[in-house]
């Protein structure tokens, strides 16, 4: 069973293997601005929905579409809290921001791998290049 953003962004570990294995409490932080991605995600699709009306309304004017604007912001950042959708979820996810920051040996490990791997690279099209 998946597990919503709002049980996430409440300090648990996501459910499943993460959550056996003790995974880290999430950074408010990024859990902010995860879900404030998804409210502008859930503004754009709210405002083309709106969009697609096919006839205008008898009382429609910029004042009440500047309000229907507004409001429809507010409905997406409450929307987004929820984690109903689930996006900010997923970028949590995505990102690894659900897991334990490495260490930094484990860090610099990894860049030495992937400086090594490009220097294998380079003397290998070096010579391919040679005559």
């Amino acid at each position: 069973m998946t597990q919503g953003i709002g049980t996430i962004g409440a300090g648990s570990a996501p459910s499943g293997a993460g959550a056996a294995s003790g995974a880290s409490a999430i950074d408010p932080e990024k859990l902010k601005v995860a879900q404030q991605f998804e409210a502008i995600f859930l503004r754009q699709m709210i405002g083309s929905m709106r969009s697609s009306s096919l006839a205008e309304g008898m009382f429609d004017s910029s004042a009440s579409d500047q309000f229907r604007d507004m409001a429809d912001a507010r409905t997406a950042d409450e929307m987004s809290k929820t984690g109903s959708f689930g996006i900010a979820d997923l970028l949590i996810r995505q990102f690894g921001w659900d897991k334990p920051a490495a260490s930094p040996q484990a860090a610099l490990r990894g860049i030495a791998a992937v400086e090594g791997d490009a220097a294998a690279m380079a003397a290998t099209a070096a010579k391919g290049k040679a005559p």
